[in-house]
Parts: C-alpha cells; structure tokens; sequence
C-alpha cells in the first residue's frame, strides 16, 4: 500500500470513529438528560404529595434545601427555586401522563394520591409512563433539559404550545436564550403557513418539506425602532436590522449565516443589489432577503425571481440547492400574491413583519429606545 492510499484510509477511519463517538456521545447525553428529568419529576412528585397536603408544614422547602447544601456540599440545583420548579413540573405534566395511557387495560396509578411510603422516591416513574404513550410528541419530552422545561412552564398555557416548543428545542437543538426569545415572540401564536410558490417549484419533497417549515408567515422585529416606518426608506429598516443582526438571525430560526447586505450582482455589465444575502446550513441554500415597506405588490415577484436566478448562474455551488427568495413586506393580500407566483420558476415566499413602534400598549416602555441600542452595540 501507497503512502497516499494509507493517508487516505486514515482518513476515512479517523471520519468513521469520530462518527461513532459522536452518536455515542449524544445517546449518552440523552440518557443522562432522561435519568435527571426523571429524578426531578419524582422528587416534583413526593414535595408535592407533602407539602400541598400539609403533611410538613409551611417553609419546608427552604429548610430541605437548606440541609441538602450542608449534607452534599457543592450541591448545585437543588435551591428552594428549582425544588419549586420540579414540584410545578410534576404538577403540571401529571394529569396528562395520567389520563393519556397506550391501553385502557393498562392501569396507571393515581399519582395525587400520598404516599403511604414517605422515605422512598420513585425516580423510574416519568421514563416508565413515556414508555407506554404513542403519541409522536413525547419522544422529544425527555431530550430537553430541565432548564428549558422550566422556561416554558412558566411562559405557555396549553399542552399544544408546551409541545410546539419542547419538539423546536429538541430537533432544532434550542439553546436556552433562543428559546426565550421565540417564548417572548409569541411564535407558537404566529406560526402560520408562509405564502410561497414551492409547490411549483420544488421538485425534491424533502427539500420542501424542510424549506416551508423553515419560514415563518410573520417575523417581529422588536429591534427596529422607528417612528413610522411607513414612511422611511427601506435602506433605514435594512441599515436597523444590519446593526442587530444577531437578533435578526435569532428571528428568522436556525441555522442561517449573514453574509452581507446590499449584495451585488453583475448581469450583463449592470449591477443589482440584494438587500440581505443569508446561507441556510439546513437547507444548504442561499436565502435572499428584500425589505418593502409597505404592502406586497407583483412586481417584487418579477424582481426577486430575477435575483434568484441570478444567485443560482453566479454565486451557488454546484453541490447547493436551489436558492430561496423571502420578501418580508409589511402587509401582503393572498390573492395578489398568489397571482404573482402562479408563473414564477423561482423558490420564493412571502412574509410580514412588525417593528417596535406596532407593539401593544403593555409592552411599550420595555424595549430601549435607539440611542440606548446604539450604547449597547
């Protein structure tokens, strides 16, 4: 064997173990995570059990956290907050995990009932009932960690918007500022279909499938704070969001990389300029961004499936998809939309978004003005 066939062959293997150990490595986090949300749920379960009940008395939390930092020094997550926190855990997953059972001849044990056994903890019992639910949803229950699941008990009221959240974190690997921010965002009230022409002209269903659930149809922009901006230049907007474009990206969802606003393109010796220019990593797919300040028209359809077929000739790889166009508009009418894209051949969507000066009257006051944005950058 060569030197460059044994270089290669290295290679390859060191790219195959690395492969492994990651999985493993992952399935260990996984099992961990499980372990611990467990253990919190059944410790949730036997605070609850005493503490509602009286059977130990007001400000017995403080005084168990208290002697649980003395018996097990350096103990972290165990302070009287997140003891509260896995009792509301408990209590609130409970009555679901109760009353949805894989079989009805499967009895599942009253779990608000006290225990007749006060010095034993069932630590196996959240792992044991996920284990006999179908439902699709709870495979991503136990890969959140706790941390996240505090956040959003805190900031949700159905199970629907529990589950949207929990299944984001896990797939979409949520950090905890990320999921703040869609908590704050409302994201789960503004999930709506995007209006897009991908039906049309997306071949690749999988491709598709990632790209309509990678869009949203209504983007906040709480960052950009201008008296009216219906009566600014779009520049003003763009130049806003170019100065907080972390939070933009935060807005737009995963996995998107900026690389650059007012894109220029050369066709035929003239040069056109494209708002903001974005990579999709998931997508492995340009994603061309144009602000309009006021309500959809048909001729941005024209323009950006100009643009994209530009970007797919001059800037995309040859092993990339197709690039996408997004024209975020302050408004949009579906039927006029809808003829815009009926003879597109260009991937593109529709969205609307809103600024800091549209927000409801309780939430005025909380976002910084300009001047104290410009401090913070």
């Amino acid at each position: 064997m060569n030197e460059q066939n044994l270089i290669e062959n290295i290679s390859i293997a060191v790219k195959v173990i690395k492969e492994v150990i990651s999985r493993s490595r992952y399935r260990v986090a996984v099992l961990a995570n499980s372990e611990l949300l467990s253990l919190y749920f059944g410790i949730g379960k036997y605070i609850s059990e005493n503490s509602r009940k009286a059977f130990w008395g007001k400000g017995a939390v403080e005084k168990i956290s208290s002697l649980l930092q003395q018996e097990l020094p350096g103990l972290r997550g165990f302070g009287v907050a997140n003891l509260k926190y896995m009792r509301l855990f408990y209590e609130n997953w409970c009555d679901f995990l109760t009353c949805h059972s894989a079989s009805d001849e499967i009895p599942i044990s009253n779990c608000h009932s006290a225990s007749d056994d006060l010095t034993t903890i069932d630590c196996g019992y959240l792992i044991q009932q996920i284990s006999t639910l179908n439902d699709d949803r709870w495979k991503y229950f136990l890969m959140v960690p706790f941390t996240h699941h505090r956040e959003i008990l805190n900031k949700t009221q159905t199970v629907e918007e529990r589950f949207f959240y929990i299944t984001h974190c896990a797939s979409e690997f949520w950090s905890v500022d990320k999921l703040k921010y869609n908590l704050k965002n409302k994201l789960f009230e503004r999930q709506g279909t995007i209006s897009t022409n991908f039906d049309n002209t997306i071949v690749n269903n999988e491709f598709k499938e990632r790209a309509v659930r990678m869009f949203k149809n209504e983007y906040l922009l709480d960052f950009v704070n201008i008296e009216d901006p219906d009566d600014v230049d779009e520049r003003l907007i763009e130049n806003e969001i170019v100065l907080n474009i972390k939070k933009f990206i935060m807005a737009l969802g995963t996995d998107f990389s900026f690389i650059g606003n007012q894109h220029r393109l050369i066709v035929e010796e003239q040069e056109y300029f494209i708002d903001l220019l974005f990579f999709n990593r998931r997508l492995q797919s340009l994603i061309a961004v144009e602000l309009k300040k006021g309500e959809f028209k048909p001729e941005y359809a024209g323009k950006m499936n100009f643009y994209l077929s530009a970007l797919d000739e001059y800037v995309k790889l040859p092993n990339e998809n197709p690039s996408i166009g997004i024209i975020l508009c302050k408004s949009q009418k579906q039927k006029i939309v809808e003829f815009a894209f009926r003879d597109t051949s260009k991937p593109m969507g529709v969205a609307t978004y809103k600024t800091a000066d549209e927000l409801p009257k309780q939430y005025k006051g909380i976002l910084p003005n300009v001047e104290d944005l410009k401090k913070l950058m």
